[in-house]
């Protein structure tokens, strides 16, 4: 077994079963890439501050490139025995060029060294999964464009409601989409210091050029106190927050699909290469990418707890309970990148029933409403327009019809304010087209939301 680095002050060796127990590599190897690059950072301004020599500085930086390529060539494999990525990575240098190896930790701790890891790690995933989230909003709008005409039902209590379109239905998730969109932005924006410097708690007596550091790593500024710069892991929260919403609206919307692709409703009808069958009913075709989406949202959530019951009793500053935040956040991580491209390309190949999208939203007194507005405009209060409507409805309901269906003496029996311009009044395009206020559904105002985007 390896020597540890910080082995001065004990006689015994680590047990192997402590050993195994501790190590972190198993998962923080992935952040080898952001390691070195802060390593490659830290020691330069090592240099800068006179603090070791540039012929050190140098002879680090190309030992840690060497290093990085041999790991992405797979000419160098992670050590077992190697306590985290950290520390590999410093043994690994060091009996690449000797001494000056040694002195690359001058004046950083592992705590802020994985905190830096952590933080940059983050950002550069945050970045690949706003790639993907636009690439699913960019699909979804597109989409939007080609059905401005495409009525359906809206629902409340998942009962027929009013009329709309398929367009406007879809500009829901639109919106939805890009607050979660702005929010992984935010949390990505406050990952984005840089906390090295901050040594185990309390700093350094080097005359270390923290900001430097930070621009040269793209970071936008550094912590302001030592003792939050190891102890937060408020950005790996507040980023687990946001996939967590976003995964919520993409359950929702997935609960829909699998709702509206089913032969009770016949709306979707999802494309093969996206659907899976049955084992034994030859007939079944499967919405699994819908419903693992849906399954995976409580994974997420399940993250997102974890890290707040990971640190919620922790005294200031670093406890090695802070190890486990590093698999969770991953864990988001990896689950939303795994879950955006077969979802968008699911939403990209399906196809749109609209006949039966029409259908329902005539069959369902979707109309009911615009025809109490109609005997509002006629100078009757909304109140009694309102029952004077119910009773159409229920009238329909027990003559088997609907309102557009019925002759001018049927809707007299119930005022004799009806005329024959009722019917225009109440038709889908009208009780669409009419909707003009801003977010409403009338084609010509989801077409400017949709020109906006």
């Amino acid at each position: 077994m390896a020597k540890k680095m910080w082995s001065g002050r004990f006689e015994k060796a680590t047990d192997k079963t402590v050993n195994d127990y501790n190590s972190s590599l198993p998962f923080d190897s992935r952040m080898y890439a952001q390691d070195i690059e802060g390593s490659v950072a830290h020691s330069a301004m090592l240099a800068r501050q006179g603090i070791i020599s540039q012929e050190d500085a140098d002879a680090i930086r190309e030992g840690l490139l060497s290093i990085k390529a041999d790991i992405e060539s797979g000419k160098l494999t992670f050590d077992s025995d190697a306590e985290d990525i950290h520390m590999f990575i410093e043994e690994e240098l060091t009996n690449r060029i000797g001494d000056a190896g040694k002195r690359l930790h001058t004046g950083r701790s592992r705590n802020d060294q994985v905190a830096l890891d952590q933080r940059l790690y983050l950002v550069d995933e945050a970045l690949d999964v706003i790639e993907l989230l636009d690439e699913l909003i960019e699909t979804i709008t597109d989409m939007a464009k080609e059905h401005l005409t495409t009525y359906m039902p809206g629902y409340t209590h998942l009962q027929r409601a009013q009329p709309i379109t398929y367009a406007h239905y879809l500009t829901a998730y639109i919106e939805m989409f890009k607050r979660d969109r702005d929010r992984i932005e935010a949390a990505a924006s406050r990952a984005n210091i840089s906390p090295l410097g901050s040594g185990a708690l309390a700093g350094t007596t080097y005359p270390l050029d923290r900001e430097s550091v930070a621009d040269e790593l793209g970071m936008a500024g550094v912590t302001q106190c030592s003792l939050d710069g190891v102890a937060d892991r408020d950005f790996a929260i507040e980023f687990a927050s946001a996939v967590s919403i976003l995964m919520m609206h993409l359950s929702r919307m997935s609960e829909e699909i699998i709702l509206y692709a089913s032969q009770e409703f016949k709306f979707y009808e999802l494309d093969d290469a996206y659907s899976t069958g049955s084992s034994m009913m030859p007939q079944k075709k499967n919405p699994d990418v819908a419903e693992l989406t849906r399954g995976k949202t409580g994974r997420v959530y399940g993250d997102l707890i974890s890290l707040l019951v990971i640190m919620k009793g922790l005294p200031l500053t670093y406890n090695k309970d802070m190890q486990e935040v590093q698999e969770s956040l991953f864990d988001v991580i990896d689950t939303i990148k795994g879950v955006l491209p077969p979802f968008t390309g699911m939403m990209k190949t399906m196809t749109i029933r609209k006949d039966n999208m029409e259908a329902a939203a005539l069959g369902g007194f979707t109309n009911a409403t615009d025809l109490a507005d109609y005997l509002v405009r006629k100078g009757i209060p909304f109140r009694e327009t309102h029952a004077i409507s119910g009773k159409l409805v229920h009238y329909c309901i027990e003559n088997n019809t609907t309102l557009e269906k019925l002759s001018i003496e049927q809707f007299k029996q119930f005022s004799d304010l009806i005329e024959e311009d009722v019917y225009d009044a109440i038709s889908l395009e009208t009780c669409v087209n009419k909707r003009t206020l801003t977010g409403g559904p009338a084609p010509d105002t989801v077409k400017r939301y949709l020109d906006n985007q």
